[in-house]
């Protein structure tokens, strides 16, 4: 049985246009189940890690909105709020799926504590988009009223960004490992897990978001995991993405990879770290590689007919 960790995106969670109510999510995450149990009988392992930028932002919205009533929550609080929103509907929409398939595999979230590196340079420089999209005059305004960090995200509208440091352990790793040796699947490092760092009392929250793609690369390294997938809202990595001459590309060396990114083929606010993540599992050892492909495709892109396969 193939070890697969599987990294879903922001499109298998919240579909774009509808309003961002726990009934909306649970409705798109019970199609985006679909897919993973599709996998499931055909005989994959899942480990399933996911992202959570537009709640994670939202949460913390309601928090300050309700300040004046009871007090707002820290960061990594509302992080770990977002984690088991996101976690709970998951393992009950897919439960409800293998059941229904007669599948008998249980499923369980795992709230997930990250290490990060208190000096990481990524503090200084916050890169990592939460939240809603918000028009220009509306971003200006949030930078003024609360010294938000605003940037414009790939063309889409402009967005809060939070520092994304670099994953350095997984706390709950033992666990998640204990969970899938007893035949579990299991849901982790969501949001790409609660940032936590250590300190001579132990672990402490910190205010980031680590990127779901790069935790999901760190799980997958632990796990010994046979392969990374990373799962988004288009068939195939591209170079020259929405212009005449795109091309979609099947496969890509880490060589390939390095000198599109060089190009500057690869936009930072998405498919960048969804690439340096699938090149980062694929360098780890040698036989292992990445599969960067869409959600509805995950089936065939793991067959081989779609997708982009990233080796050493």
């Amino acid at each position: 049985m193939k070890k697969v960790v599987v990294a879903l995106g922001g499109n298998a969670l919240q579909e774009s246009g509808k309003p961002a109510t726990a009934d909306s999510q649970l409705e798109v995450i019970k199609k985006t189940v679909v897919y993973l149990a599709d996998l499931i009988e055909e005989g994959y392992e899942l480990i399933i890690a996911h992202g959570n930028g537009p709640q994670v932002g939202r949460i913390v919205l309601q928090n300050e909105a309700a300040n004046s009533v009871t007090p707002a929550m820290p960061f990594d609080v509302c992080g770990a709020m977002s984690q088991g929103m996101i976690g709970y509907h998951i393992q009950q929409s897919l439960g409800d799926e293998l059941r229904r398939r007669g599948i008998k595999s249980p499923v369980s979230s795992i709230v997930t504590q990250v290490v990060v590196d208190k000096e990481d340079n990524a503090f200084l420089n916050p890169t990592k988009p939460i939240g809603p999209f918000y028009s220009k005059e509306e971003a200006d305004a949030l930078v003024k009223e609360k010294g938000y960090n605003v940037v414009e995200d790939s063309g889409r509208g402009y967005r809060r960004v939070v520092a994304s440091p670099m994953p350095k352990r997984i706390v709950e790793i033992e666990t998640v490992k204990t969970l899938i040796d007893a035949g579990q699947i299991v849901i982790t490092v969501g949001g790409g897990g609660i940032p936590v760092i250590e300190t001579a009392n132990g672990l402490e929250g910190t205010a980031a978001v680590i990127d779901k793609d790069l935790a999901s690369e760190k799980l997958a390294e632990d796990l010994d995991a046979d392969m990374l997938v990373i799962l988004t809202a288009v068939d195939r990595v591209s170079i020259n993405f929405g212009k005449p001459n795109q091309k979609d590309l099947e496969t890509m060396s880490i060589e390939e990879a390095n000198k599109y990114i060089e190009e500057g083929h690869f936009a930072p606010g998405s498919m960048l770290p969804k690439v340096k993540a699938a090149m980062m599992f694929a360098e780890s050892k040698k036989g292992r590689k990445s599969l960067i492909a869409s959600l509805a495709k995950a089936k065939d892109a793991l067959k081989g007919e779609s997708g982009t396969v990233i080796t050493a």
